[in-house]
């Protein structure tokens, strides 16, 4: 009886196992019975002590090295299965990369596997739906050119070596969000390598009608916590000739330029987009810089508040094709590895006289020439949707701004980073959170300040998708209970 009895408990618990969960496993079959049959990694391999790991690893920001044990460069997604499957089947720690720009080198591991899906970048465009499907390997630059052949593009960022994909889960600030809005904002779907079952791995199509939970969390949730995305579906937008302009004023018109564009550009017409960078004050100089989706005689009309204001040395307005505005926003020292450090935060309401003093401050006791404070004006298409409609959470600011240094010396990085925490933290009763792209790990509620009240609804989503927290880094997302 007893035997009877332990015969049938042990039936029942084999009956009760999830036989598919177990998709990285194949059983063969002969005289000694069951093997399990581990998967192996595929795609291009890179490893210490090959002649191109030193630059398969190296990402855009050189101040925090990582030596990762392994780089798969996936070239298709059965790569990306393969390559998730092995990290959890061997317990393996591992990152998700395609620009290489994390601020914060997130994207990359000491070893641990890196799965880099930059060599993933076919674009497809359906000229009749006006679409695009962009595989998330595919950089800013490749996907203008391309785009511009057909006379489309969407809303993105100016660095062409950043990574659609990353910027996209951010959200995607650039010089058309005001027109179009963010570059999640374009999204149709998204397909993504999640993780299934104790060790599996699994492909995920997500829309506004299937998956809703994980699209939503993918517009602005941040890359890197809910799977490995391979490819993305927008909708574009027919763009030809745009208006560029330029404006600049010397170091003496610091408070009377930038109080005059902060009221100013946040409200002007929706097809203008701008930004001013704030220089050190040993280069001395203040930039205003812009987009705008119509005439230069209308723009001219725009412009006359800034142009008005102080004594600009040096103001110029130019109707060129869009490709050509794309280059002259694509600065070169940006795609190029360097020492740096960068925050961020934004601007709910205008800054007072003191906050502007400041920026002065600090940028006269700025660390290099390199030092500078960069904003971008919001609002228009981008505050067009609720705060809690996209996980993209600061639809009602004003105003994106980044603090930036970069620095040649390894001995000066102490004195420049430290140049940007005391910035931002001198500036956060002025202030609020934190731009996800812009990711800093010295923010200590970094939850609020990148996804504020949308934190709560983004662990469901992790929970639901990711429950053993297969997805993780320092600032990444956690499930809101632990699963064994």
């Amino acid at each position: 009886m007893l035997f009877f009895i332990l015969s049938h408990f042990k039936m029942h618990i084999f009956s009760s196992i999830n036989i598919h969960s177990i998709v990285h496993a194949h059983c063969i079959i002969g005289e000694r019975g069951c093997m399990l049959k581990k998967v192996k990694l595929t795609g291009r391999i890179v490893s210490p002590g090959d002649p191109d790991y030193d630059e398969a690893r190296t990402n855009n920001n050189l101040s925090l090295p990582k030596f990762p044990s392994k780089i798969v460069f996936c070239q298709r997604t059965k790569d990306v299965v393969n390559a998730l499957k092995w990290v959890r089947e061997n317990n393996e720690d591992f990152r998700i990369r395609s620009g290489r720009h994390s601020y914060e080198n997130y994207s990359l591991i000491n070893h641990g596997l890196v799965i880099d899906v930059s060599e993933m970048n076919d674009i497809t465009i359906n000229l009749d739906y006006g679409t695009a499907r962009i595989e998330a390997g595919a950089n800013l630059g490749q996907v203008y050119r391309t785009l511009w052949e057909h006379g489309m593009t969407i809303p993105g960022g100016t660095e062409s070596s950043v990574g659609i994909v990353g910027l996209t889960l951010g959200g995607g600030i650039g010089m058309l969000s005001r027109p179009f809005g963010l570059t999640c904002d374009q999204l149709i779907e998204i397909e993504m390598v999640g993780a299934s079952g104790h060790q599996g791995a699994e492909l995920i199509r997500a829309n506004r009608q299937m998956n809703s939970d994980l699209f939503w969390a993918s517009c602005g949730g941040g890359g890197g916590n809910f799977g490995v995305v391979t490819a993305l579906t927008f909708k574009l937008h027919p763009i030809a000739e745009v208006s560029l302009f330029n404006i600049t004023w010397d170091w003496d018109d610091f408070e009377v330029a930038f109080d005059a564009w902060q009221k100013w550009a946040p409200y002007t017409d929706e097809r203008l987009t701008s930004q001013i960078e704030l220089k050190a004050k040993e280069v001395g100089d203040i930039v205003v810089q812009g987009i705008f989706v119509g005439a230069a005689s209308e723009l001219k009309k725009l412009l006359r508040p800034l142009r008005k204001s102080g004594s600009p040395t040096d103001v110029w307005i130019k109707e060129v094709p869009y490709m050509k505005a794309v280059r002259f926003f694509d600065v070169p020292s940006g795609n190029q590895p360097a020492l740096r450090k960068r925050s961020g935060s934004f601007i709910e309401k205008p800054f007072p006289h003191a906050a502007i003093l400041t920026m002065k401050q600090f940028l006269a006791n700025a660390p290099n020439r390199n030092a500078s404070i960069w904003h971008q004006s919001l609002r228009g298409a981008v505050s067009h949707i609720a705060p809690n409609r996209t996980a993209y959470y600061y639809r009602d600011a004003l105003i994106a701004q980044e603090y930036i240094t970069s620095w040649e010396q390894t001995q000066d990085e102490k004195e420049s980073v430290q140049w940007v925490e005391e910035l931002r933290r001198t500036l956060s009763p002025f202030t609020m959170g934190d731009y996800v792209n812009f990711p800093d790990q010295s923010i200590e509620n970094w939850p609020t300040a990148y996804y504020g009240r949308n934190f709560r609804r983004l662990r469901e989503v992790k929970t639901k998708y990711d429950p053993f927290n297969v997805f993780r880094f320092q600032q990444s997302i956690p499930p809101i209970r632990k699963w064994l």
